[in-house]
């Protein structure tokens, strides 16, 4: 089990700037992820570039992102390494975990088997009701016009996937969580599983509904799994396996609406 900080004053005088980068995180980033994917999808129309370019601006953001709350953590002189995750795990999983580890694997080889049967063609094709303009974005457009077509985007979001994977849970699940159990004094692991499941589902929010809640189960397993072996270790990997999976789907499964401009294959 991990041994999460019990008091805010574990965080010296780096306190009030962990406080900052943890509500960033849970109202901040929805708003700002909102707001720069709603732009990259007006680019991508007319822009040939817009996904190596909105790749370039996530690994800069989240990389950012992580190093600001790296250093509010090595200016905490009460938390320490196993405070936050950075430890080989402690334990292996229980029963429990196992089992969760085994779903997430089985999760990842069936989506991927539809997405390159191209079966979700079908599920995000618009249906159009009475009323309904005519160009309304099918559910889960935000998400498919992220996934590389060409090349070089390919290459791009490789390492964007193991940014996520690494930032991420970090951020989400090592740094958040020891912030949120200091200023609560100590909490049980179903409200920090709970808590880190909400933070993560809105950090989606461009996504839809389905997305917020789709991310939010995830995220709370993986915070469930961080605090089951004491380590990020896990969580890590499985968040880069679950995010690279994409570059197993070829562009022609994919939805012709979201593939921007065809010409550049090169990358």
């Amino acid at each position: 089990m991990t041994a999460l900080p019990a008091s805010l004053a574990d965080f010296g005088p780096a306190a009030l700037a962990a406080v900052v980068v943890a509500v960033y995180l849970v109202v901040g980033e929805p708003a700002v992820g909102h707001v720069l994917h709603r732009r990259f999808e007006g680019r991508l129309r007319t822009d040939a570039g817009a996904r190596r370019s909105f790749y370039r601006r996530l690994l800069v953001l989240e990389w950012g992102l992580a190093v600001v709350a790296f250093v509010v953590w090595l200016s905490a002189p009460g938390v320490d390494a196993a405070a936050v995750g950075l430890v080989w795990p402690r334990e292996w999983p229980g029963p429990v975990s196992a089992a969760v580890v085994v779903l997430l694997l089985l999760f990842v080889v069936a989506s991927t088997r539809q997405l390159r049967s191209g079966a979700l063609l079908e599920m995000t094709r618009p249906s159009r009701r009475p009323g309904e303009g005519r160009h309304a974005e099918p559910p889960g457009q935000s998400t498919l016009a992220l996934l590389p077509r060409t090349a070089g985007e390919r290459r791009l979001f490789s390492v964007v996937g193991v940014t996520a994977g690494v930032c991420e849970e970090w951020l989400y699940r090592g740094f958040f969580l020891a912030v949120l159990s200091a200023l609560v004094g100590g909490a049980p692991s179903v409200v920090l599983v709970l808590a880190a499941a909400v933070a993560f589902g809105l950090a989606h929010a461009y996504q839809g509904r389905a997305g917020v809640v789709l991310t939010g189960v995830l995220g709370g397993v993986m915070a469930a799994l961080y605090l089951d072996t004491g380590s990020l270790l896990l969580p890590v990997l499985l968040h880069a396996v679950i995010d690279l999976r994409f570059l197993l789907v070829p562009a022609s499964a994919l939805p012709a609406a979201a593939a921007g401009a065809e010409g550049d294959a090169g990358g």
